[in-house]
């Protein structure tokens, strides 16, 4: 069910989701968390899909912010109240609101957060440099970035380091969980040697390939290399060297990983590319702060080098 609020106030769009609650249960309680989406509207639909999807393992109230293209127009919104099959396990507010309103959007989303809750700010398309500085991510216990969305991912990984507060994560960390759930997999097998060096590789300004190159360079203790072809999908391979020779994942068709030792038979395992979202229920299944990604960040990046490759 939606319903439209036109030109409406967030306390409205509150009073209703109480009537409609008192009336006929269509908004059920027992919510974990609130999620506040910071969108443009190109991306409205796509992040409620990806937010409907997660709240079945994570029910949550979706707020959803995004500007109105109304010129003329001073503190506008008009809302959108989405339940039941239009909101998976969750209840959605779509505020799409002028720029006077979008300049304090935390006075704007306020009414709508639920009492004794946690609140996640995602931005599906980049984020702000500094999360935490923004209104909104001050106001959160953990703040979602995506550097694979934006203008300038390497960059914006970069600024973010700089930035780095307890609770900040980004969904191309998020995206390497199961290529390092993997590789410790293999490093946990005989012969316990250590590893001489890394190689990432994958596609061009994907920063997947970067975290998961600091993470391996930071808790291996060796030097780090991403290597970037243009038309590969995300990560397509990782060499670990050591003495006795080479382990590699190798993941040329993004579905499949082979993962080849010496003295040892081919294995081969599924590992398609993570979906949308697959990221935000992997981020949302934690709300304490993500110290390894902090140290990656941190102390990570600085050990990799880059080595760019034509298709």
């Amino acid at each position: 069910m939606i319903i439209d609020l036109p030109d409406t106030t967030t306390n409205a769009v509150s009073k209703r989701l109480d009537q409609m609650r008192d009336e006929g249960g269509a908004v059920a309680l027992g919510r974990v968390l609130t999620l506040v989406v910071v969108a443009f509207e190109a991306d409205v639909e796509a992040a409620v899909e990806a937010a409907n999807e997660a709240s079945h393992e994570h029910p949550c109230r979706v707020v959803v912010v995004a500007p109105l293209d109304q010129r003329g127009t001073d503190g506008r919104v008009d809302a959108q109240i989405r339940v039941g099959g239009d909101a998976g396990a969750s209840e959605v507010v779509v505020l799409r609101c002028t720029d006077p309103l979008l300049d304090h959007p935390d006075t704007l989303v306020m009414p709508l957060l639920l009492p004794d809750a946690p609140i996640v700010v995602w931005w599906p398309t980049g984020g702000p440099d500094n999360p935490s500085a923004d209104p909104l991510g001050a106001m959160a216990q953990r703040r979602i970035t995506d550097t694979t969305t934006c203008a300038d991912p390497v960059g914006m990984l970069d600024r973010l380091a700089e930035s780095f507060t307890e609770g900040d994560t980004d969904l191309a960390w998020a995206r390497v969980t199961l290529w390092r759930g993997l590789i410790a997999a293999a490093l946990d097998q005989p012969p316990f040697e250590p590893v001489t060096s890394v190689r990432v590789e994958g596609q061009s300004q994907h920063t997947s390939l970067n975290l998961l190159a600091a993470w391996l360079g930071l808790k291996l203790r060796c030097p780090a290399t991403v290597v970037r072809t243009d038309g590969n999908d995300a990560i397509t391979r990782v060499v670990l060297e050591r003495k006795s020779g080479s382990i590699v994942l190798d993941r040329p068709d993004g579905r499949v990983v082979t993962i080849t030792e010496p003295g040892k038979p081919e294995r081969h395992m599924a590992l398609p590319i993570r979906a949308l979202p697959e990221a935000i229920i992997e981020e949302l299944r934690r709300l304490d702060p993500d110290e390894i990604y902090g140290q990656v960040l941190e102390r990570g990046l600085e050990r990799i080098s880059t080595v760019e490759v034509g298709a």
